[in-house]
């Protein structure tokens, strides 16, 4: 009965999630068909963004959740209706060139809670990422259908992208807590997402 209470996601919630998802999805796809994958059309991008985004995003910020339930804090997802406009006007205006996702945060309702704490809470979200990442690259190379692959390998790309901008040391980011916490984790952390965020022809040599 406690971990059901831990996972349980009020209707609202789920919306916000959801609605961020889909939105997200459509600014990324974007970005998808014009640089990754050189102009595909956008109809095959769609899924490989609901991939992409549905595990980078959607599980960060449950990973932040559940992470905060574990200490006893309550913790929920709310969406920034203005940021998710904004990720796809930037995404469209850009002709896919990049985007500015600022889709909103999980917001822990819990007053005096420890550096460490924040830190662990913090760190859970790109910690996720950058498992997700390599578990879906190493996914496409096990899949012998090229679109499933492709899908496989850039959702997994895509994540360790989220977990590299999530630890920037920058306002509200996810950086500045981890690095608060524990600048040895941060460094490591850092180190690793942006490794294989800015060397995607690791990837491609892998694929």
């Amino acid at each position: 009965m406690v971990f059901v209470r831990k996972i349980f996601m009020k209707s609202a919630e789920r919306n916000d999630l959801i609605i961020s998802w889909l939105t997200l999805s459509l600014a990324f796809s974007l970005i998808i068909s014009e640089n990754f994958l050189e102009l595909m059309s956008l109809a095959e991008a769609v899924p490989i963004a609901l991939i992409a985004v549905g595990t980078g995003f959607v599980f960060h910020e449950m990973a932040h959740r559940q992470a905060a339930r574990h200490y006893g804090f309550h913790a929920e997802y709310r969406a920034w209706r203005e940021g998710l406009i904004f990720a796809v006007l930037f995404a469209f205006i850009s002709g896919g060139k990049f985007t500015f996702a600022a889709p909103g945060a999980t917001y822990i309702f819990a007053q005096n809670i420890s550096a460490e704490k924040n830190g662990k809470i913090s760190v859970a979200g790109p910690a996720i990422n950058v498992l997700l990442g390599f578990a879906l690259l190493f996914a496409s190379l096990a899949i012998a259908n090229e679109f499933i692959k492709m899908a496989l390998f850039y959702a997994g790309y895509i994540n360790f992208w989220f977990a590299f901008f999530n630890l920037l040391p920058i306002g509200p980011l996810d950086g500045t807590k981890v690095f608060m916490w524990n600048k040895g984790v941060w460094i490591a952390m850092l180190a690793v997402s942006a490794l294989m965020a800015f060397m995607p022809q690791l990837f491609l040599q892998l694929a």
